[in-house]
């Protein structure tokens, strides 16, 4: 990796080398990324992508951590955080442009604070703008695809291109980025013009009721499990008298039983084998297969 060191140093590009990957993820577990380099611009990033691409350096692309399990033994190669110019958000009259690195709820109080509706479902939702477009994130009957215009990208040759709404290919927990190499560096999306006080009431609702039914004060990655067609994984889990089921530091949680929490100390291994001992246990005795919404890494 002496030409990977060589390259981030000539270019100026911000790096640490062994960084505890539990203090970026959001369910606080997981080992060491070998590299964690922090980009400011589209030029960086797509340098970066060039070099490691025709050196076969393997790379992850972290947002947020929110979705993310991390292995124990950490991550080779090159994990990379988009910082800089990738957190700005902007708006033009009904339509707001935000950096991939840039926080979902950011992009929504940018909304809120110029009277735009559209976004009230995202916000809480404790994501990036890339990660939410990777994953369509969606909640309480909204999704992303409902709003974005367009996509720009980066392809793993480092150059630059937009999707149309279209060409996104936005499904369920699902999009075009799924199944590509591409890396997303910024989303528009189309709202519309509404009462201010209305849209800060539906957000209040909104996060109120995430609140009152998530189990938000412990570390989790959000939903573990997609929804299964024609029924809902939290109460498959329950039907099998799953919540409060442990192992080491995670456990199902009592709150939600769609959540997989850290309830102190857990490992990725612990987290790993609860959501096997789970799916395992809740396809023997209800015939659903539960595939998990967490990115395993």
């Amino acid at each position: 990796m002496e030409n990977l060191l060589s390259f981030l140093k000539e270019k100026n590009i911000e790096y640490i080398c062994n960084e505890p990957m539990k203090n970026h993820t959001t369910f606080k577990v997981g080992g060491n990324a070998e590299f964690f380099v922090k980009v400011k611009s589209v030029d960086e990033l797509s340098a970066l992508i060039k070099f490691i691409t025709q050196n076969n350096i393997p790379y992850f692309i972290l947002g947020k951590g929110s979705n993310l399990l991390v292995s124990d033994e950490g991550i080779k190669g090159v994990v990379i955080i988009l910082d800089g110019d990738f957190e700005k958000v902007e708006v033009n009259d009904e339509t707001i442009t935000a950096g991939a690195g840039a926080s979902l709820t950011k992009m929504c109080r940018t909304a809120l604070d110029n009277s735009l509706s559209g976004l009230e479902f995202a916000y809480g939702i404790p994501g990036s703008v890339g990660g939410a477009v990777f994953m369509n994130a969606g909640a309480y009957g909204g999704e992303m695809k409902d709003c974005i215009v367009s996509v720009d990208y980066i392809t793993p040759k480092g150059e630059i291109g937009t999707y149309s709404l279209d060409d996104l290919k936005l499904g369920y927990r699902t999009s075009i980025f799924k199944s590509n190499k591409n890396i997303v560096v910024g989303c528009t999306v189309s709202l519309n013009k509404a009462d201010k006080e209305e849209i800060k009431e539906k957000m209040t609702d909104l996060l109120g009721r995430r609140k009152s039914k998530q189990p938000i004060e412990y570390p989790s990655a959000g939903s573990t499990f997609k929804r299964p067609v024609g029924n809902f994984a939290g109460t498959l889990i329950e039907s099998c008298g799953l919540k409060g089921y442990t192992v080491g530091g995670a456990q199902v949680s009592e709150k939600h039983a769609g959540f997989v929490i850290n309830i102190g100390n857990a490992t990725s291994k612990d987290i790993n084998t609860l959501i096997e001992d789970v799916q395992k246990i809740v396809k023997e005795k209800t015939g659903y297969f539960l595939e998990t919404e967490v990115i395993r890494l």
